[in-house]
């Protein structure tokens, strides 16, 4: 009977933590996916002079230049944002759409292959999502009609372009890759104004934001509006924690209830083992030595169900990650922003795991411990 009772002890033990690990692994990798996805099309740091003026100042490009110069910052770009529709032959009605204007030697056009100057033609070249190219349904070569929302002057006025598809991206984050179009910085300020104009600092160490930012607002100065990545989304990034650590106390009482039966295991020990209990104090050990000795075996039999929980929820986070078993269609990856999950374990989160159930498995074999130290030699003889 007292091996059935450790066996489920050990077992339960085991897939409490191995649910531990892979939730704290999910929530983990998804947040971390976030904030690479949120960075790997846009600078850690953004910085957007105040005003609608445009940044070809001679004073402007000074500012520039030393923000440039601030230690850690690996590339300053300037960029143009801008909203608009975008139709083809397949989808004539168009669909919303993002535009961000890079230059045409942009790492990010670069990065994916793409072409972004205008043809012999006259026609600027562009990036679209991979998402948004298969909805549209069109390929490289295809010319595409953009009507872009002018916000430069006193009222609202579309301008009308043509554009050829030049290649598509895929970011993995699925708001980027079903809305947003990369094209010539010069062809969207031309047609939508200089106020969405900011520039885009590309840093070395994202955990250096914060510095970093500091160190850029003073070469900027007071009339530039220096924003971090982490502030511009803060309350994503907020929730996330808050749900991660709901999602920790909720299966934290999987490892809770796995202890009862730790303890439950230790009770039918000194029970059966009385006798010998009474014995060891015979021949002189203490009874603090006897109630640590049970204390001991309970923490043991934890440890290892903690081990073998690691392992099976490591292994479990590993498999899912490497095949990608996590995907979403996209209609639902737009809801969750991101296309696949992957699943990553943080030592952190491990030694959070460990610390805790190896607690609470401690404090569970706290009484049982304490009624052994408590047993009389004379009485357990005697009783035998």
């Amino acid at each position: 009977m007292l091996r059935s009772t450790g066996l489920a002890a050990l077992l339960a033990t085991s897939l409490g933590v191995t649910a531990m690990v892979i939730a704290m692994a999910l929530m983990t990798g998804y947040t971390e996916d976030l904030e690479r996805k949120l960075i790997g099309l846009q600078g850690e740091v953004i910085a957007s002079p105040l005003g609608r003026r445009g940044l070809d100042h001679d004073d402007v490009q000074r500012r520039l230049r030393a923000a440039a110069a601030v230690p850690g910052v690996v590339r300053a770009g300037r960029v143009a944002y801008g909203e608009g529709a975008l139709a083809s032959a397949a989808v004539p009605e168009g669909l919303g759409v993002v535009l961000r204007g890079v230059a045409p030697d942009d790492p990010i056009v670069a990065r994916h292959g793409g072409e972004i100057g205008s043809d012999e033609e006259g026609i600027p070249g562009a990036l679209l999502g991979a998402e948004l190219a298969r909805r549209l349904e069109v390929a490289s070569g295809d010319l595409l009609r953009l009507v872009i929302l002018d916000l430069g002057e006193r009222r609202p006025r579309f301008r009308y372009r043509s554009i050829r598809v030049t290649g598509t991206f895929a970011s993995g984050f699925a708001e980027f890759d079903a809305r947003w179009i990369l094209i010539d910085r010069e062809v969207l300020l031309a047609a939508g104004g200089s106020g969405f104009e900011m520039v885009e600092f590309k840093i070395a160490d994202p955990r250096a934001t914060e510095d970093v930012a500091r160190a850029l607002e003073e070469a900027l100065g007071t009339d530039w509006v220096v924003e971090r990545w982490q502030r511009l989304n803060r309350d994503l990034f907020a929730a996330l924690e808050l749900q991660k650590l709901g999602l920790f106390a909720v299966l934290a009482l999987i490892v809770l209830v796995s202890t009862f039966n730790v303890a439950s295991t230790l009770v039918i020990l000194v029970r059966e083992r009385r006798r010998d209990v009474g014995v060891l104090g015979a021949l002189g050990l203490t009874a603090r030595d006897l109630g640590w000795s049970f204390a001991t075996y309970g923490l043991l039999l934890g440890a290892v169900g903690t081990a073998l929980g690691i392992l099976a929820g490591g292994g479990v986070a590993w498999l899912v990650t490497e095949f990608e078993l996590v995907r979403f269609d996209p209609e639902i990856a737009a809801v969750y922003f991101i296309d696949s999950v992957p699943f990553r374990v943080r030592p952190q989160d491990l030694a959070a795991i460990c610390a805790f159930t190896l607690g609470v498995t401690l404090a569970a074999c706290s009484l049982p411990a304490w009624r052994a130290a408590g047993i009389r030699p004379a009485a357990a003889l005697r009783d035998e």
